[in-house]
């Protein structure tokens, strides 16, 4: 289908993208990858008057770090991630993760903080932006602000990002010496969503966990952080019944719509099975 008209903008600064937004309010939308919002105008979902393009802003792409934190560009886009030597060293769930988001092509295009503004409980950058304790700056008309992803997300297409805020960077601790990481997700086809995914970040001393998180994708109505399930597990050995226990404490968070991808029930058994497998490789990883 042929999206309905509108008027095309295209800013070269972000100082020009708010006042856009604020001029037009909320008949314009921000243009990221597309690959969420296009699709929605074609088949008449979404209508905005206004599209700003945000792809021309130089400072909203690339990877750089500063002191012990990685910092990357809103707009830089999955392949980047994927190819990136700084976050191969600093923080390698998200090249590994990356590598499992729809296909080749979207990769070229489809960028991370699209993917986090969005809010789409099925997007994958959610579950893993909270478990690797990342921070989201955001501007608006009074300036720069920064927002913790836990808590960031508040349900279907809803997040703390206000209609006249661009979302620029996304900040993340560098991982510590010793730590293991695990993104497993269960799609039924190459470029679908989850039916079910969980990320998990850890640490261990001695045989014990000293620090974990555990969130889930696709499997309520917003990106999951499992606080139980890391209670279940954090200050104890790492074993069988632990880990059952907070493979347990998952599957009784879990509020998953019925879609074609599975029913209720269906989806929260396989949230439980993906949590079972990236704890377990995660404690594998962990030096």
């Amino acid at each position: 289908m042929i999206p309905p008209r509108f008027e095309y903008h295209a800013p070269k600064t972000v100082g020009e993208a708010v006042a856009l937004l604020g001029q037009l309010g909320s008949d314009a939308k921000l243009l990221a990858g597309g690959h969420s919002l296009l699709p929605m105008m074609k088949l008449r979902f979404a209508a905005p008057e206004h599209l700003i393009d945000i792809n021309r802003i130089p400072e909203l792409k690339g990877i750089r770090e500063e002191g012990g934190t990685v910092v990357i560009g809103a707009m830089t886009v999955e392949n980047e991630l994927i190819n990136s030597p700084l976050l191969q060293a600093k923080v390698p769930l998200l090249c590994e993760a990356a590598k499992l988001i729809a296909d080749p092509q979207v990769r070229n295009r489809g960028t991370i903080g699209g993917d986090i503004a969005h809010g789409d409980p099925g997007n994958d950058h959610p579950a893993l932006s909270i478990v690797i304790d990342a921070s989201f700056v955001l501007e608006g008309p009074k300036g720069r602000r920064t927002v913790a992803a836990d808590g960031f997300f508040l349900g279907t297409y809803m997040t703390q990002l206000e209609e006249n805020e661009v979302m620029c960077e996304i900040r993340v601790p560098a991982f510590a010496a010793g730590t293991g990481y695990a993104y497993e997700k269960l799609k039924r086809k190459t470029g679908d969503w989850a039916t079910a995914g969980c990320a998990v970040v850890m640490r261990k001393s001695g045989d014990q966990v000293s620090h974990v998180r555990v969130a889930l994708t696709n499997v309520a109505p917003a990106a999951l952080r499992v606080e139980a399930a890391e209670a279940a597990l954090l200050n104890k050995p790492f074993n069988a019944d632990n880990v059952q226990a907070a493979v347990e404490a998952a599957i009784a968070a879990c509020d998953p719509a019925e879609d074609l991808r599975g029913d209720v029930e269906y989806k929260t058994a396989m949230a439980g099975a993906m949590v079972k497998r990236a704890l377990n490789k995660a404690w594998s990883r962990c030096v």
